[in-house]
């Protein structure tokens, strides 16, 4: 007798116990998987400020930079702007009637704005800069001004430097400025220097974490040393950078170079261009191959620019025209950069000048023939989309460069000339084109330079904790050590 089929519950059951068990070997993976998604989409934590975190990982590059702005009296910022525009003489370094600023305007004018002089405008970052810190400013979207010192990433100086050193050079005694008595300069630098350093918020970091605006290649000469440790904002390194005089016979290339700048904790930042925007629906006609205006005869690296003048002052289609840019300089710049094609830009007494970033504004191609030069916001642009580097060995060559520049195909210029026209706001402090167009406050180099600055903070901070580890009386390694290297016959004299 067959036996009786099983009992339709327990056959159930045995499904029923079946199916959880399957289910319980996909929960498993999906409860990982909602872990992780947990883990990886809640908004993390803020990051503790600066001088109160436990254990530093680096900044976190979706928050603003924090700035605390040093107390200093305005007699050394807006109050030397006062000072200047009171000035009854022209600056004695040119012609009286170059100078656009003096005599004074009559009435005083509302407020004092920076210098129309060429001279002193091209190094304007350290008016945009304190400017973008003030309450109600729109230049800056990168930053937030913190009240409490102690809440800051950041300590801003506001020094305007490089009119304090321009004023001496052009208004004080002859020859006083290499020396400290009777140096107004120097008095305002010791008094910033004496006032910055005295504070809790230097002694905290050593300095590292403080900004210093020095544009002009001479600002701050005379202290340079004291506040090395610091942020500085320079054009270039050109008057910075000096060799250990000590090994002069020594393998250069392979010795620990001395230097009070550094592209690892200081930020290059861009010249004030001192020719009007060029749009490039402006483009016309550019029949010059090749344009170059300024002084023929420079020192030290700018000996390239004597070459360069006498091997190609007799070639077609080159221009090369020597002279200052006064009011009529100023408008043979702005016709020579905007009928040619290329603008040449090599070394003077600094790697870098002005004119590049007049070339960028006049649509301009630049051709830099300056093998030392360092440019600002690299990593953030690409400088080989819109210029053209020459080594100066190559320039040497007679015939070379203007060959060359004979076979760039027109496509490539216009595309050139595209890309600049793309990078323009980027060097403008103003964030606006006069007359003409706005341009977005976060595109302007005003808010490159802070973000430029925000990316230094890791070095900072590290640097600031391996120098509370260490004990009284130990020496910082040579690889690591600011040394002063100042030579007197690279101080301008007035």
């Amino acid at each position: 007798m067959a036996a009786p089929p099983p009992p339709i519950r327990s056959k159930q059951s045995e499904i029923w116990k079946a199916a959880m068990a399957r289910l319980a070997l996909l929960a498993v993976p999906v409860a990982l998987l909602l872990s992780l998604s947990f883990l990886l989409l809640r908004p993390a934590s803020p990051p503790l400020p600066f001088s109160r975190q436990q254990a530093a990982s680096g900044p976190d590059r979706r928050r603003l930079l924090r700035v605390y702005v040093a107390e200093l009296p305005r007699a050394l910022n807006h109050g030397l702007l006062d000072l200047y525009w009171s000035l009854p003489a022209a600056d004695s370094r040119i012609p009286a009637s170059s100078d656009p600023d003096h005599p004074p305007p009559r009435p005083p004018r509302a407020h004092s704005p920076y210098p129309d002089s060429p001279l002193i405008k091209q190094y304007s970052a350290e008016y945009w800069l304190l400017a973008s810190l003030q309450p109600g400013s729109s230049s800056a979207p990168a930053v937030r001004v913190v009240a409490d010192w102690r809440d800051a990433d950041v300590v801003f100086v506001p020094f305007f430097a490089t009119l304090s050193a321009e004023m001496e050079l052009g208004w004080g005694a002859k020859g006083a400025f290499r020396r400290k008595e009777g140096n107004e300069d120097y008095r305002r630098q010791r008094e910033v220097v004496d006032r910055v350093t005295a504070h809790p918020a230097w002694r905290r970091s050593g300095g590292r974490d403080h900004v210093f605006v020095l544009t002009d290649p001479v600002a701050m000469w005379h202290v340079r040393n004291e506040i090395a440790p610091a942020i500085l904002l320079v054009v270039d390194f050109g008057g910075w950078y000096k060799l250990d005089s000590n090994s002069a016979s020594s393998n250069v290339s392979h010795m620990i170079q001395h230097t009070q700048v550094s592209l690892l904790k200081d930020v290059i930042v861009p010249y004030t261009h001192l020719l009007p925007t060029m749009h490039l629906s402006e483009n016309k006609d550019r029949p010059t191959l090749l344009y170059f205006k300024g002084a023929k005869h420079r020192h030290r690296g700018g000996l390239v620019r004597e070459k360069l003048w006498d091997l190609m002052v007799n070639e077609p289609d080159v221009v090369m025209e020597e002279g200052y840019p006064n009011a009529t300089g100023r408008e043979q710049s702005i016709k020579g950069m905007r009928t040619s094609e290329f603008c040449l830009h090599p070394a003077g007494d600094t790697p870098t000048s002005c004119r590049l970033f007049d070339a960028v504004a006049s649509l301009c191609i630049p051709v830099i023939v300056s093998d030392e030069i360092e440019l600002p916001f690299e990593g953030m642009i690409d400088y080989t989309e819109f210029a053209i580097f020459v080594s100066v060995n190559n320039a040497m060559r007679p015939k070379w460069l203007t060959n060359y520049l004979r076979n760039v195909p027109r496509q490539q210029k216009d595309e050139f000339r595209r890309n600049m026209a793309h990078v323009q706001p980027i060097f403008e402090y103003d964030s606006i084109y006069p007359g003409r167009m706005a341009s977005a406050a976060q595109d302007g180099a005003v808010n490159h330079i802070w973000k430029k600055i925000h990316q230094k903070l890791p070095m900072i901070q590290e640097a600031v904790t391996r120098e509370k580890r260490k004990p009284d009386g130990t020496s910082i390694p040579l690889r690591c050590h600011l040394a002063v290297h100042l030579n007197q016959s690279d101080l301008p004299s007035n």
